[in-house]
C-alpha cells in the first residue's frame, strides 16, 4: 500500500516538474518568439488554463509527500522525504506570494488593456519561475532518492 503511495507521489511530482520545466524552457520561449501580440495573448491564455489546474496539483503533491513522510516517519531515509516536502512547501509559498499575483494580472491582459511594463512583469515572472522549477526539481530528486 505504501509502496504504491510512494510511486504515485513520485510520478505525480515528476510530471509536475516536467510541465513546469516545459513552461520555463519551451513554451515561454515559443510564445516570446511569436509576432505582434500573439505571445502576450498566449501567455494570458496559458495563465488562465494552468492557473486553474496548478494550485490543485501543487497542493496534492505536497499533501501526498506529507502522508508519505508521516507513514514512514521512523524509517531510514525519511529525511529525504521530509526535505522534499519542505521544498514543495517552499514552492507553494513562492507561488502564492510571488508568482500568482503576477499571473493573476497577466491572465487578464489584452493588447488593449495591458500595462506599459507588461514585458518587465513577464520577465520577473520568468525569473521567479526558474527558481521555482529548480526547487521542485530538487524535491523530485529527493523523492527518487528516498525510493531507493
Amino acid at each position: 500500500m505504501f509502496n504504491a503511495l510512494e510511486v504515485f507521489t513520485t510520478v505525480l511530482v515528476g510530471v509536475l516538474v516536467g510541465v513546469e520545466f516545459s513552461v520555463a524552457f519551451v513554451i515561454n520561449r515559443i510564445l516570446n518568439a511569436l509576432p505582434d501580440d500573439s505571445g502576450q495573448l498566449g501567455r494570458a491564455h496559458g495563465g488562465r488554463m494552468l492557473g486553474a489546474v496548478m494550485p490543485f496539483w501543487y497542493i496534492t503533491s505536497l499533501a501526498l509527500v506529507a502522508v508519505w513522510a508521516i507513514a514512514r516517519w521512523d524509517q531510514h531515509g525519511n529525511g529525504l522525504t521530509v526535505t522534499a516536502g519542505a521544498l514543495l512547501a517552499l514552492s507553494v509559498i513562492m507561488s502564492i506570494l510571488l508568482l500568482v499575483p503576477i499571473n493573476n494580472r497577466g491572465k487578464t491582459w489584452t493588447p488593449e488593456n495591458r500595462p506599459a511594463d507588461w514585458k518587465q512583469q513577464m520577465n520577473r515572472w520568468d525569473r521567479l519561475h526558474y527558481v521555482r522549477v529548480a526547487v521542485i526539481i530538487a524535491a523530485f530528486a529527493l523523492l527518487v532518492a528516498a525510493l531507493t
